[in-house]
């Protein structure tokens, strides 16, 4: 198993012991250049996608892995985390419903998360 896929199962077991909704990773290896994993989490508020995202730099950061960079306000229900390899998206259960993430990418392989 490569090092990246360690990376997003720890992000992914961050945001599940953390409890995040539905947490998913979804393998986009074969289909993007961009990024290698989605990771997904929902949040059942605004306040637990913020906590969640701030979970995830506090497992990060120790090891010093960075985001490149975060894109959407604490206030806006989506909070997209770029690992380079790996992109984290925490959102809430409206906006994860909107989107449909797992829709778009739904022939790429999904990695089941305990």
């Amino acid at each position: 198993m490569s090092e990246i896929r360690n990376k997003a199962e720890q992000i992914a077991q961050t945001l599940s012991d953390k409890k995040g909704i539905d947490v998913t990773i979804i393998d986009i290896q074969p289909k993007a250049a961009f990024a290698d994993y989605f990771v997904l989490a929902s949040g059942g508020s605004e306040r637990q996608v913020s906590a969640l995202v701030d979970s995830v730099e506090d497992v990060m950061e120790p090891q010093g892995v960075f985001p490149k960079s975060v894109e959407g306000r604490r206030s806006s229900g989506w909070i997209l985390m770029d690992y380079g390899d790996i992109v984290v998206n925490v959102m809430t259960i409206e906006m994860r419903e909107k989107y449909n993430i797992e829709k778009i990418w739904g022939d790429c392989e999904t990695i089941e998360v305990n």
